[in-house]
């Protein structure tokens, strides 16, 4: 296990938030919005795939169906509660309070930032492009791209800025489902990447063997890693 001695812990509001930073000036600064954890395992796989220049900050303790979800749809199961659409509320802190204090501890100025996540929060990593110009490389693994009406918003509405690189990755057994919501999320992570190889200079679509709980540290640092 490689240790990391630049790993710095802070909180700003409900949010438990995590820098792994580089010894590097100037190396990336890439945003990881986590569903439990502090993303050391993500951290650690990106360390053993060879990557070293770049900062990581992971955000934790996130309300996930409130802060990923960029409007209100009801539950897709019985027994989970609704997604109420708090991704606007959340960007705002994200832009205004957490990103500013990260960059205060890195070194340099971010060669690039980039914004990633996996499932819900893969959707919000491709709804920000719309919301704010700060990102300049997205990752959405595994992402949830099923969320009702979420294509139409995407075609219907401009990027605030066009990243410079999107990279989409699924696992090839998530559409295997007989939830018909669930079901669409092959056809319509496939779609998007289509639409979007059209306005950006690269787009990587990725299929991984398994279904959406298959190897999510493995994938996500493999997304992560894509844009570096």
């Amino acid at each position: 296990m490689i240790i990391n001695n630049n790993k710095e812990k802070f909180n700003i509001k409900d949010k438990e938030i995590t820098l792994y930073k580089s010894t590097d000036i100037n190396a990336p600064l890439i945003v990881f919005n986590t569903f439990e954890g502090d993303g050391e395992d993500v951290y650690q796989a990106l360390q053993n795939m060879g990557c070293t220049s770049f900062n990581l900050l992971v955000i934790g303790n996130i309300d996930w169906n409130h802060d990923m979800s960029p409007w209100y749809m009801p539950s897709i199961y019985s027994k989970e509660k609704s997604f109420s659409g708090g991704a606007d509320e959340y960007l705002r802190l994200l832009i205004d309070e957490i990103l500013p204090k990260a960059k205060e501890m890195i070194d340099g100025e971010p060669g690039f930032t980039g914004i990633t996540g996996y499932s819900l929060a893969g959707l919000f990593a491709i709804y920000a492009m719309y919301k704010t110009d700060v990102f300049d490389k997205v990752a959405s693994m595994s992402g949830s791209l099923w969320f009702y009406d979420f294509m139409e918003y995407c075609k219907s509405n401009d990027c605030m800025k066009l990243p410079d690189e999107i990279y989409f990755s699924l696992g090839d057994k998530e559409a295997n489902t007989r939830n018909p919501v669930l079901k669409t999320v092959e056809d319509n992570t496939r779609e998007l990447s289509e639409y979007f190889k059209n306005l950006v200079s690269e787009v990587i679509f990725e299929l991984n063997p398994g279904n959406h709980f298959t190897d999510t540290v493995l994938r996500s640092a493999k997304g992560i890693k894509a844009i570096l």
